[in-house]
């Protein structure tokens, strides 16, 4: 009888270290933000990876199939992938900007592409900028949370938000704001996906990097593994001509 009761008593600890595992496993959030991520499948969401595309998501793809760690991407919005990194450990979102304010908050691996942050204007716009002073008086439209909108903001520039960027090329159309704060290859892909042609980038200024970031809970061993397989990807000329294809 002692027998069996101490083998009831182990039994917990046996199934937890048995279905441990499930809590090693990355899950990587992503969001509709072509060309550099995007639905394979045209839908709003993904449950994984396969149905996921575009140039970021192709380069954490290759530089996962080069570790043997668990892992599952989904396509969600950004607020709410955002939220799972920032709150759960082996939670991660890309691609993620790299700034001073977030650096403390996640454990960062990249970087995986740059982008140009830039202004648009409608198409037969005569606005003129020539630095980002001269947007003052203009309202710009932006994307909740975004480092883009946020430093326009800390700029003491008038950003007008929305939870989806999808719609703020038609607004930029309509005349309901009187720019677009997008990235340079980013922006005219949104854009003509809503039927918005010939917007006019009238401002590009800082080049950023874009990473993939993880919560900070995240164990560093996790951290240095990918980071050694991005680093065999660049030296094998993959990451390259990923790059290429966009």
């Amino acid at each position: 009888m002692r027998l069996i009761a101490a083998l009831l008593l182990a039994l917990p600890a046996f199934l937890m270290s048995s279905t441990g595992h499930a809590s090693d496993r990355l899950y990587l959030y992503t969001e509709n933000f072509p060309p550099y991520n995007m639905s394979a499948t045209g839908r709003a969401y993904e449950h994984n990876g396969s149905g996921v595309d575009g140039l970021c998501t192709e380069i954490v793809k290759a530089m996962l199939a080069e570790t043997q760690l668990d892992y599952v991407i989904k396509l969600r919005n950004w607020d709410y992938g955002y939220s799972r990194a920032m709150e759960k450990p082996n939670h991660g979102i890309f691609c993620t900007h790299y700034t001073e304010e977030r650096a403390p908050l996640f454990k960062w691996v990249g970087p995986l592409a740059t982008n140009q942050r830039t202004l648009f204007a409608a198409s037969g716009s005569d606005i003129r900028v020539n630095r980002l002073s001269d947007a003052r008086g203009l309202t710009i439209g932006g994307y909740r949370n975004d480092v883009m909108a946020q430093y326009l903001k800390d700029q003491g520039l008038s950003v007008s938000e929305l939870d989806s960027d999808d719609l703020n090329p038609k607004r930029l159309e309509l005349g309901q704001i009187d720019l677009w704060i997008a990235d340079r290859l980013a922006g005219p892909y949104i854009a003509s996906q809503q039927n918005v042609e010939g917007l006019k980038p009238v401002y590009a200024f800082e080049e950023g990097e874009i990473f993939l970031a993880l919560n900070p809970q995240t164990p560093d061993a996790v951290v240095q593994t990918l980071e050694a397989a991005l680093e065999r990807i660049r030296q094998s000329g993959i990451y390259q001509a990923i790059q290429d294809k966009y």
